[in-house]
């Protein structure tokens, strides 16, 4: 199968969205399929408004065209609603080309935080976009309940995963004794950073990653720990130097940062909402309230064992083959949907979500 995958979040960038398509990448060749990404690289690129480290593509009609002509897919997945995304959706359209969404960020709430633009109005959007598909793809369940209620339709259940290898237990302490209380992602306004940052907590606080609001909170938390951006094993030393994960998000759709986190044996403190409620065991990998602090205390307590064992369930080989089986339900059609369907070997529970 020929699938085109259409995105506006690419390398260089550094997020869950980039990683989780990394991963995809590297494992749809061994299910059979023939991948080509329509990224920024393809295209002219101007600077994202407020967060000038992405580049927007400023993609042209007759080279989307000749992309697809050229690569002739027999499905096409649109992972973000940005430039590349509306311009792979007007292909697929005009061309009565079979195609698939996914619902990765929260654009309503971040739209509506920044530049006060009515979270109505951004979702009226962005369900005209995903329902003129074949098959809207998320996360968690608790999202695609969310989606629904707000008139999304044919929403399919995709997880994620995470590379156990890289991420795991190691004897390091980077940051001292602790306890130390880390985390890990974009430094952004709309991931609610602050409210890990003023809690008061025992031992050192510390902050990996990049974005528009470093410097500030550099500057306003003088003695908080940032490191910067980190990948790789620098990253993995990271989680694994730490004693208590702190997710402060409110409007994160999943959260792959928490399994990386799990994943290293490092419990996880967060809010009771879409993305940790789906991922974090309460009492095993995690603590979840709306009182971060008591949060953050009570995961000092945990097991890390047994965190490490929960995110061994999380696989990228399965999350391929139910992506995989989502295409293949929404656009491919019978006989050739079946036959398909039975090589990828999963649960009849999984096939037609």
């Amino acid at each position: 199968m020929r699938i085109l995958i259409a995105t506006d979040a690419w390398h260089p960038q550094v997020n869950g969205v980039v990683r989780t398509y990394e991963r995809l990448a590297e494992q749809l060749p061994a299910l059979g399929v023939e991948l080509s990404v329509l990224a920024p690289h393809d295209f002219r690129t101007l600077p994202c408004p407020t967060y000038p480290e992405i580049r927007l593509a400023v993609p042209g009609w007759r080279r989307v065209a000749a992309s697809f002509e050229r690569f002739k897919p027999e499905a096409v997945h649109i992972a973000t609603e940005g430039p590349i995304g509306w311009m792979a959706r007007r292909y697929c359209r005009g061309r009565a080309l079979p195609f698939t969404t996914s619902f990765h960020t929260r654009f309503p709430e971040y739209l509506a935080q920044r530049f006060a633009i009515p979270a109505a109005w951004t979702t009226a959007v962005l369900r005209g976009f995903h329902n003129a598909g074949h098959g809207l793809m998320v996360a968690t369940p608790s999202l695609a309940r969310e989606l629904e209620r707000e008139g999304f339709q044919r929403v399919m259940p995709w997880t994620r995963g995470v590379d156990t290898d890289l991420f795991r237990p190691r004897s390091v302490r980077r940051f001292g004794e602790g306890p130390v209380f880390l985390y890990v992602g974009r430094i952004a306004e709309e991931k609610s950073i602050a409210a890990f940052l003023d809690l008061d907590l025992p031992g050192h606080k510390v902050v990996v990653g990049g974005g528009p609001q470093l410097e500030e909170l550099k500057a306003r938390y003088p003695g908080v720990l940032f490191t910067g951006k980190k990948t790789g094993e620098d990253l993995a030393e990271c989680y694994a130097s730490a004693d208590v994960f702190v997710f402060p998000s409110r409007t994160d759709t999943f959260g792959m940062v928490l399994l990386e986190a799990m994943a290293s044996g490092l419990p996880v403190a967060a809010f009771p909402v879409t993305g940790p409620v789906d991922v974090v065991t309460p009492g095993t990998t995690g603590v979840l309230s709306d009182n971060l602090r008591e949060a953050a205390l009570a995961a000092l307590a945990l097991d890390r064992a047994r965190v490490r064992t929960r995110a061994t369930e999380f696989g990228w080989e399965g999350a391929a083959r139910l992506f995989l089986a989502n295409i293949t339900s929404a656009c491919l059609k019978e006989p050739v949907r079946a036959q398909a369907l039975r090589r990828l070997h999963l649960p009849k529970t999984s096939r037609r979500p």
